[in-house]
């Protein structure tokens, strides 16, 4: 494993993401606990000692099953790091109350690393705003030693990083963001870890390989970078992407099984960043897929827990995608056919409740209109 520093730690540079873990049934809320105990005694084996969870995931129960299966680790061999769930506005005058939930959800005592979750630009001015004293009370537990080091993560523009960053950027140790060889391009990360860099702030990467989307080329894709490095998996380029960026200490991987734990160990295990014509490589793809991806979904699946209907948003949109990605003549795919009435995207009531929790700022809701008039 390789390991990075920050501060007085060795970090090992691949994390384990806690938001995409096996569930059984497909239901998002329940966890395979099993499966997940296997993944993690694997993780930490082979050097993995960062574990980020957070108040929604998995609809609250994430925070629960990795508190339970970390604690027959010591605590000192491992570190923690959670949200604050400001991603739902409604949360933020309730900042104390949740803090204390999650101490006991976690069965800790402090959180090693602790975030604002997902500073964007529906929360900005509540983030900012001194009346929820957010900002105020992640302090103080900080010089009260629960939490050890204090960061935001964002999938907001980059006026909006600006603007947290300005008022309290002097305080942020580090910075979690949306990176990956796409979004290089396509949500201006290049611009955002600029932006960082003249903070000094270090670099947390989520979404690496796009919710699984970068992993899954095109097979004729695919084959161009296997020609070049034949022994690496499609994952790994985009985790040898982001070895190229000196700014990045933590690389967190959403691993959904034990396949994906055992080839992101070999990654990580050696340190092979890509060349200017591999590099070259992977944006030449990315600008194809910028070309026709209509809407820029990770599958996060915080929107889900907002759909009165119960829709699977996250598979409606891979559709809705691919239908364009066909020009516009996929009208009625197989999967479509198979779904009763009441989860299609007719059923979308417009709402917007998924809306106000996306991080990627889709308007679901024209979507599935604009959807709907095409099956």
């Amino acid at each position: 494993m390789l390991y990075n520093k920050f501060k007085d730690k060795e970090l090992s540079a691949l994390g384990m993401g806690c938001m995409r873990f096996p569930c059984i049934d497909g239901k998002d809320d329940c966890i395979d606990e099993k499966r997940v105990a296997e993944m993690f005694d694997n993780a930490i084996k082979n050097g993995i000692n960062y574990f980020d969870t957070a108040y929604g995931y998995h609809s609250g129960q994430s925070e629960v099953v990795t508190a339970k299966l970390l604690k027959k680790y010591p605590r000192d061999s491992y570190y923690l790091a959670t949200k604050f769930p400001g991603y739902d506005t409604a949360n933020m005058p309730h900042v104390e109350e949740i803090f204390e939930e999650q101490l006991k959800k976690c069965e800790v005592d402090y959180f090693d690393f602790y975030l604002f979750h997902t500073v964007c630009d529906y929360n900005l001015e509540a983030y900012l705003d001194p009346k929820y004293g957010i900002f105020d009370y992640l302090m103080q537990q900080k010089k009260n030693g629960r939490i050890k080091h204090l960061g935001f993560s964002t999938h907001g523009d980059y006026a909006t990083m600006k603007r947290f960053l300005d008022a309290y950027g002097k305080d942020m140790e580090f910075c979690q963001i949306q990176l990956n060889w796409l979004d290089w391009i396509m949500q201006c990360a290049k611009e955002k870890v600029e932006l960082l860099d003249s903070y000094n702030i270090p670099v947390w990467v989520m979404e690496p390989v796009r919710g699984g989307q970068l992993a899954n080329l095109p097979e004729n894709e695919a084959a161009s970078l296997k020609a070049l490095r034949p022994d690496e998996s499609i994952a790994a380029w985009s985790f040898r992407f982001l070895q190229s960026l000196p700014q990045v200490v933590m690389t967190l991987s959403g691993m959904s099984n034990d396949e994906q734990v055992a080839d992101n160990l070999k990654t990580f295990s050696e340190h092979k960043p890509l060349n200017a014509e591999e590099t070259a490589a992977v944006m030449k793809i990315a600008d194809r897929i910028i070309s026709e991806n209509r809407l820029p979904c990770t599958s996060c699946r915080y929107c889900t827990s907002y759909c009165p209907q119960g829709l699977d948003i996250p598979l409606l949109i891979e559709l809705y995608n691919r239908h364009y990605r066909t020009g516009s003549g996929y009208t009625a795919p197989p999967e479509i056919a198979e779904m009763s009435a009441d989860k299609l995207p007719t059923a979308c009531i417009g709402c917007k409740g998924c809306e106000s929790v996306c991080p990627q700022g889709i308007k679901i809701s024209e979507a599935m209109a604009d959807f709907a008039k095409h099956i």
